[in-house]
């Protein structure tokens, strides 16, 4: 069933069911008031005035054969005079009533009186009372019976019932028309947000935007698949983007080895063989190109992973000793440099590997730029990991862009390298909640300093052991 025809229906039977329950009370208090104002008025009749000729034997008639309506004077009911031994002496009305146990003890004086509903002979309903009544000449005490037929009433709420009845079904198609334009002038936010669905993935036009004016739950619908879209767009684009930029990176490395491969190829051809020397430097070169597509694979790699990292792989880590590990590891890539450390301890709550990876590419930047002899100053204090080289420095304009994927400054292209180093040390950063920042030295010196900030402690929670990295 479409939701619009489950919303109507829904309506339909939520007023409905409102307006039989509002008529089912109506009909009853309606009921309970007629009953109450018959009794009322049954009590309020005055025996009094018509006692001596109640009280008559010879005003006691036999009950007619065919209904007639007689009445005792001007009391206008039912009027049946009972002894207390069950007889009973017909005075006014259309037939006898049927005389009760509490009718008897009425008329023998030990009871007050009594209200009731009897079925008389002839199948009509009467609305009773019956008091105790003393003769005043003999002083004998017997009951007397005031009766009105409940159809008085029953008429009037028979015809009440009809009328709440018609009013019911006029009011459930009413709610159901109404139900159905509700749910259409309801729903048509969500029709237009199910065309753009469908246009979106029929076409992949990411670009659609729905209206969201106001603040109801559709609205914010709206705005939430805008922004899904937006993000999607942006998603595509970076990764059209990647792809450009990594066939780019790759074109260069991939043209000087097959050119290096080319040659070596045409001098086993030919049989002219190359001298030693080139020979070195070719195969040295196609061995530095083949380095540098295995890196650039690898950072590529990195980059595909997605941005939230798996809980599973999460562990509280010691910082101190994941960038005392890396500089283990770059000291080989720069036997001529020295290296300062001043590493204190810091705990940090993320993937070691990724962090000694980081740190690693941010160390290989030093050594990339500071000049043969040159110093590197590794330092760790409260969470803050500073790489300071004394290289030429990035100009202050640079700055904006080195952490953009595959960007390389003027001075830095014609290094090894693919541009997404830094790139993966802001995000390795981000995942560990922190961040990553290049600044000119603080001493206004040469160089650049390279600073991570991962939020930590100086000590390990001590309900979870750390996770020392393998060196």
């Amino acid at each position: 069933m479409p939701l619009r025809s489950r919303l109507a229906l829904l309506v339909t039977v939520a007023v409905a069911l409102a307006v039989a329950a509002v008529a089912a009370v109506s009909w009853v208090m309606v009921r309970s008031q007629l009953r109450g104002q018959l009794d009322r008025s049954l009590m309020a009749t005055n025996v009094g005035a018509e006692l001596d000729r109640i009280v008559l034997q010879n005003n006691c008639l036999p009950p007619p054969q065919q209904p007639r309506q007689q009445t005792a004077g001007n009391l206008g009911a039912t009027v049946q005079i009972v002894l207390p031994d069950g007889r009973h002496c017909w005075v006014a009305g259309p037939t006898a009533l049927p005389v009760t146990e509490a009718d008897k003890q009425i008329a023998a004086g030990r009871r007050a009186k009594t209200l009731q509903t009897v079925t008389t002979s002839a199948g009509v309903d009467m609305r009773v009372l019956t008091i105790p009544v003393v003769a005043p000449d003999t002083g004998q005490v017997f009951g007397v019976s005031i009766a009105k037929p409940l159809a008085d009433i029953d008429k009037p709420l028979s015809t009440l019932a009809w009328v709440l009845l018609l009013v019911c079904g006029i009011g459930a198609v009413g709610a159901g028309a109404a139900g159905l334009w509700v749910a259409r002038t309801g729903l048509r936010p969500v029709d237009e947000l199910t065309e753009a669905v469908e246009h979106i993935a029929r076409t992949e036009d990411l670009t659609v935007r729905i209206p969201d004016e106001g603040d109801d739950e559709i609205a914010r619908l709206s705005r939430s698949f805008n922004s899904m879209t937006a993000a999607l767009a942006s998603s595509q684009e970076r990764q059209a983007q990647l792809i450009a930029d990594a066939g780019h990176e790759l074109r260069t490395p991939l043209t000087s080895l097959r050119t290096n491969i080319e040659l070596l190829a045409r001098s086993e051809e030919t049989g002219r063989a190359i001298p030693p020397d080139d020979r070195r430097e070719l195969l040295a070169s196609v061995k530095a190109q083949m380095t540098e597509l295995a890196s650039l694979i690898g950072d590529l790699q990195e980059l595909s992973r997605p941005d939230a990292a798996a809980p599973g792989r999460l562990a509280v880590v010691p910082l101190h000793e994941i960038a005392d590990a890396a500089l283990s590891r770059v000291r080989l890539r720069g036997p001529e440099l020295r290296f300062d450390s001043d590493l204190r301890p810091w705990y940090v709550r993320g993937e070691a590997a990724a962090l000694e990876r980081a740190v690693v590419n941010v160390l290989d930047n030093a050594v990339k730029f500071s000049p043969p002899g040159g110093t590197v100053v590794v330092t760790l204090r409260a969470g803050e990991l500073t790489v300071r080289d004394h290289g030429p420095g990035i100009p202050a304009e640079d700055l904006p862009y080195v952490f953009e994927r595959f960007w390389r400054s003027e001075s830095a292209r014609a290094l090894p390298g693919s541009g997404l180093g830094l790139s993966i040390v802001a995000r390795t950063a981000a995942r560990a909640g922190g961040s990553a920042e290049l600044r000119a030295a603080a001493d206004g010196g040469p160089g650049t300093e390279a600073v991570l900030r991962i939020p930590g402690a100086p000590t390990p929670p001590p309900s979870e052991p750390s996770v020392v990295p393998d060196q």
